[in-house]
């Protein structure tokens, strides 16, 4: 697909609101944006879940979950980027659920909810799935020296790869394929400073990844 003059809609959380960059334009929405002339649209949120939070953030703006959002994203996107999920498994109290669920009280579920409205406000778009990076506390975010009771990361992505291909919705694999693993000191140095949130460079690698995905459509 030529992207220049494509609209694309990015929901997502704090990476695509361009945390960790050192400013805005660096991005990788903005990246996008310049480095293909489309039309690229920013709908990131940062602290943001895919499940709603059953225990109020201190911050109510955090509890903004993917599929209440959908309804006010702009209606002629060709393309729709949907980036989400460490923050779920990261400080989320959503329990994961079962792949029957179909309301955002659960992670299986505000996953099935997420997709079905977009697929439902967009039916000749393009939909897109982005997973999770990896992240320097994917085993352990809650620093209690055990797991989280809601399983570690990878759980998570393996959750939104079922529901990504039971809709049979294009998914980029950056779990898998990022080049971006926090844990080894030199990468995280090079790319994710704070081990969660690309620096410049992460998130340019990040715009040749999903640039790349995204022709290939």
């Amino acid at each position: 697909m030529e992207l220049k003059g494509k609209k694309i809609n990015f929901l997502g959380d704090s990476i695509t609101e361009s945390t960790g960059a050192s400013c805005v334009e660096n991005g990788y929405v903005n990246q996008i944006a310049e480095r293909t002339g489309a039309i690229c649209r920013n709908y990131g949120i940062g602290g943001t879940r895919i499940a709603i939070q059953k225990t109020p953030s201190l911050n109510a703006r955090y509890d903004l979950y993917f599929s209440s959002r959908v309804e006010e994203m702009d209606p002629d996107a060709d393309i729709v980027v949907v980036f989400g999920g460490t923050n779920d498994f990261g400080h989320g109290d959503a329990s994961l659920g079962m792949f029957s669920d179909r309301t955002a009280d659960t992670f299986y579920g505000g996953l099935h909810e997420l997709y079905l409205k977009l697929i439902q406000k967009y039916p000749e778009s393009k939909i897109v799935i982005l997973t999770p990076l990896h992240r320097a506390n994917e085993d352990n975010p809650r620093g209690d020296n055990k797991a989280t009771p809601y399983g570690v990361l990878k759980t998570y992505v393996e959750m939104i790869r079922n529901v990504a291909e039971y809709y049979s919705l294009p998914m980029l694999d950056l779990y898998k394929t990022s080049g971006i693993q926090p844990k080894i000191p030199v990468m995280r140095d090079t790319y994710m400073p704070d081990g969660l949130h690309p620096n410049d460079k992460g998130h340019s690698i990040l715009a040749d990844k999903v640039i790349k995905f995204l022709k290939t459509l």
